[in-house]
Order: C-alpha cells, then sequence, then structure tokens
C-alpha cells in the first residue's frame, strides 16, 4: 500500500508518495502562511503529478513544526493550571519559576500543590491528600481554564497518584484536558513538568491542528488515516498527536534524518539538512536519530524529554548575506519568501542561493542576476560557510574518526564535497525532499525509561522490553515487525534492592 509523506518547513512544504522502497514522485510548494493552503497545494500537485489513483493511497503521514513554533513565537497557547503531587518536599521551586517571563505570563494559570508522592525507591513520601486534590479540582473548576499539567514526585516510578488525580480532575471538571508528567517526561521535577505545562498549553490549539490537517486531506479526495511524525522518527495516529503536540517539536530535522538514512542506505552517519532558513545536524546510530540525554531547552524552557540531538545554526538557502561583508551569513532568512525576495529570482536581497549560484554550484533563477558579484566577494563567502558547517559538525561528533556525511535538503548544494572530520559526502536522489521521505516511511514507536528494583538484570531488560513492545502495539504497531533499536541499563548503586534503570526503545510497521 502506498504512503504520501508530507513536511511542513518554514520556507517548503515537501510531499512525496512511498511505494515499499521507491519514492514513485515528489513535489515541493512554498510554505504559506496559513500552513493548510500549503499542504492542500501539494498533496493536490501530487496526486494530479503522479497520477496514482487515490484508491492505492493507504496513509497519509505529516511532519509539521506548527508545535514548536507556536512555542517559540508566543502564539496560540493556552492559559493552563499546575497541579503539583509532593507536599511537603517540593515546595520550594513552584511550576513555572524557570519560564521566561513572556511566555509565563501567557500560560501560567491557577498552581496547586498537593501532599504526596514518592521517595527516590519508589516508597510513598506522605499519605496522599485526596480531599486536597478534590478542593483544587474544583477550584481549577472555577478558574475557567481548558488544561491542566499534573506532575508528582518521582511519578516515572509508580504513575499511580497521577492516574488518580488525573480522575479526580475530570470528575470534577469535566472536558478538561489532563496532560500526566509520567506519560512525556523522565526522572527530573521541573524539567519533566515543564514539558506536561507546555503540553497542556499547546492542547487547544494542537486539536484544532490535526483536525485541519485532516480537512485538507479529505479535500482531495483521500479517505485514508492520518499519522503525525514525532521527535524520535516515528509516527503516531492523529488522536494521540492532538493529545501530546510536544512529541512532535522537532520532528521536521527529525524526518529529514531518518529520510537520509533511507535514502543512502546508511544507518551510522552525520547527516547536515539544508533548509531555507537553518541547516540542522544530526547524528545516525542504527538508522534513528541519536537522542539528546540532557536537558533540552524550548522557547527558552528547559525541558528533559524524547528530543533527537541536534546542532542548529542560521545558515539555509535563504540566508540573508551582508553586500559588504563576505562574512555576516544569517541567521535572518527570507524563509518562504525566497522567490519573491532572492535576486536570481529578480528580488532585491542577496542570499546564500544567490552565492550559490554564482559560484556555479546550484542551477536556480537567472545566474545573469548575479554575474555582477565579485569572485573573491563569492569566493570568501563560501570558505564562511564551510567554517560555519565544519564547527558545527564537529559540536556533534564524540570521537575524532573521520565519518560519512549526508547531505540533504533543499539548500544541499551549501554543504562542500570536504570538511574536515568526514571521510566523505553523500549526496542522494531526492536529497531536496528527504524530509517528506523520512515522514513517509516513519514507522510506530514504544518507550519504556524505568527504574526496577529487586530484579535481576536480565528480568528488568526483559520486562523493560516487553513493556515497550506493548506500548508499540497499543500505538498501532504491526504484530510480527517489532524489533529493539536502543536498549539501555543502568545500575543504581545509591538505591537499595539491586535497582537497575532500564530504557528500551522498538520499533515497528504501521499496522493498517
Amino acid at each position: 500500500m502506498k504512503r504520501i509523506g508530507i513536511d511542513v518547513g518554514g520556507t517548503n512544504t515537501d510531499a512525496v508518495i512511498i511505494d515499499d522502497d521507491v519514492v514513485v514522485h515528489s513535489v515541493k510548494r512554498p510554505t504559506t502562511e496559513d500552513v493548510m493552503d500549503g499542504i492542500l497545494a501539494a498533496l493536490e500537485a501530487l496526486l494530479r503529478e503522479s497520477e496514482v489513483p487515490r484508491t492505492d493511497i493507504g496513509a497519509v503521514m505529516i511532519g509539521t513544526t506548527h508545535f514548536t513554533n507556536a512555542v517559540v513565537q508566543r502564539r496560540d497557547v493556552a492559559k493552563v493550571a499546575a497541579v503539583r503531587i509532593g507536599l511537603p518536599a517540593a515546595a520550594t521551586l513552584p511550576p513555572f519559576v524557570d519560564w521566561p517571563a513572556d511566555l509565563r505570563d501567557l500560560v501560567r494559570g491557577p498552581i496547586h500543590m498537593v501532599r504526596g508522592g514518592y521517595e527516590v525507591d519508589g516508597r510513598p513520601l506522605v499519605p496522599f491528600d485526596r480531599e486536597g486534590m478534590r478542593a483544587a479540582a474544583r477550584a481549577i473548576a472555577d478558574s475557567g481554564v481548558e488544561a491542566v499539567g499534573l506532575s508528582c514526585v518521582f511519578s516515572p516510578l509508580n504513575a499511580d497518584l497521577e492516574t488518580e488525580a488525573a480522575e479526580i480532575l475530570r470528575e470534577e471538571c469535566p472536558g478538561i484536558a489532563v496532560t500526566k508528567s509520567h506519560e512525556l517526561g523522565r526522572i527530573g521535577l521541573l524539567a519533566r513538568e515543564n514539558v506536561s505545562l507546555l503540553n497542556a498549553a499547546l492542547t487547544t490549539m494542537a486539536h484544532k491542528t490535526v483536525a485541519a490537517f485532516s480537512a485538507a486531506i479529505e479535500k482531495t479526495g483521500l479517505s485514508v488515516p492520518l499519522f503525525v511524525t514525532q521527535n524520535d522518527g516515528t509516527v503516531v495516529a492523529a488522536e494521540e498527536a492532538a493529545a501530546f503536540p510536544v512529541r512532535s517539536f522537532a520532528c521536521g530535522p527529525t524526518n529529514s534524518l531518518r529520510g537520509a538514512a533511507f535514502l543512502s542506505g546508511l544507518e551510522d552517519a552525520i547527516v547536515v539538512d539544508v533548509g531555507g532558513t537553518t541547516a540542522d545536524i544530526g547524528i545516525l546510530t542504527r538508522g534513528f536519530p541519536r537522542e539528546a540525554n540532557n536537558v533540552v531547552e524550548v522557547g527558552g524552557v528547559r525541558t528533559l524529554f524524547r528530543m533527537p540531538d541536534l546542532v542548529s545554526i542560521g545558515l539555509g538557502g535563504g540566508s540573508l548575506c551582508d553586500p559588504q561583508n563576505p562574512r555576516s551569513i544569517g541567521p535572518r532568512s527570507v524563509g518562504f519568501r525566497i522567490l519573491e525576495r532572492a535576486r536570481v529570482f529578480g528580488g532585491p536581497d542577496l542570499t546564500t542561493t544567490d552565492i550559490a549560484v554564482a559560484a556555479g554550484l546550484a542551477d536556480i533563477g537567472d545566474k545573469d542576476r548575479v554575474a555582477d558579484l565579485d569572485p573573491a566577494y563569492v569566493a570568501a563567502a563560501l570558505d564562511h560557510m564551510r567554517l560555519m558547517l565544519a564547527d558545527a559538525v564537529d559540536r556533534m561528533k564524540t570521537s575524532a574518526a573521520a565519518v560519512p556525511l549526508i547531505a540533504v535538503g533543499g539548500g544541499a548544494f551549501l554543504v562542500p564535497d570536504d570538511l574536515p572530520g568526514v571521510s566523505e559526502v553523500v549526496r542522494v536522489p531526492n536529497a531536496a525532499v528527504a524530509n517528506a521521505v523520512g515522514a513517509g516511511i516513519a514507522q510506530i514507536s514504544g518507550e519504556v525509561d524505568q527504574i526496577f528494583t529487586g530484579l535481576d538484570r536480565t528480568k528488568a531488560i526483559e520486562t523493560a522490553r516487553e513493556r515497550a513492545e506493548a506500548n508499540a502495539l497499543r500505538a498501532g504497531a504491526q504484530d510480527g515487525s517489532i524489533e529493539v533499536v536502543e536498549l539501555e541499563d543502568i545500575p543504581l548503586a545509591y538505591l537499595p534492592g539491586n535497582s537497575l534503570r532500564v530504557r528500551a526503545r522498538v520499533v515497528g510497521n504501521v499496522r493498517f
């Protein structure tokens, strides 16, 4: 069954049709201010040009920066209530304490602290204050907020209190959206709580966005399931994506990494994805993006959850260049207006695409419009771009050994053929739409990150793997197709009972 992959970038909306391991057809259309118009234009062009019958399409996979842009640009976020179960131990630093002031003012609603929680070894901290929780729920109902971020001390070890508190909230606040922190974040309380609050603030917008995606698909005459890509290079059903929009924060670069692996056949490599505004550099490990194990900031908010390890620099095909200074490139970009702003298209602005055309690296637009550029200026600008990329690649590497680099994205022509620490620069067909390819080939994932006590190592690892597989099946993976892509165990000597932290991640094919 053929699948359509779509990636909505800041400059272009790309769409491809994938049939097993073959890219049947691809299109690239400018992203519009209303992203739905761009998606609809790309879909209609793809189906018209490919002449693939609509009945041959089994699913549509969409990757979008819509949710992270809402946080970064401080728009379409809602006020939410924060409930933390952890008194008396967790009162010093209240929810939202480390948020940027402007975003905090937009999102912060009622804050309620409740007695309860767990010790680091999973024992109850103090008895759960159920009456206090119910009183907090009634106050939240009176406040009128539509979503709640719910966190509990060490809930990843035991989620019972968050589950019970969520039931109380739904009883007292019918229709309210509840985000439970253990479903998103890891052990650290503040970073995990931040993720749950960000997710809650985006829930209303996420449901509207996913509904609009579905409407755009239906307008093209397709009647197929919609999946949305996530930060780890996999997909979830549209309904779950609407409930957990933060899981799609970094799906754009992740799609490019997965697409690069698919198009090149390489499972271990550096990937440089050059878009219209930025170049994103990531590492492929066994065909999937290397995950960040440290705190990641999103819009100035510290988070710790499933995110790819990336370095982004302000170098893209639409990056503005100073005509007087070849070493002044980006981070400002003409973005999706490149077709009207870049000089090779008759516009007034000098961009990196103009530099590449003048140097003969790309055949785009009218090269006569940049024939007046000084060759010395062009060479100096290209040299500075090389230095920018070399520095970013060096920051991502974990050893001095030379490794292959895959160049993808619409601006891949900006990546030189030689870089320090790179064994070869691999250029692949359909590189300009690698992000949409990555969306189209995406699988379903299941993950567990848990501390086990009282079990031997073999049993703990097996239990984590089984739970990860169960999560993947529940999310829509095809039984029999699941494989382990990450398995890590860390002994915790400071905890009693032979404690072991196990992280397991599996992937499987989408069950249609």
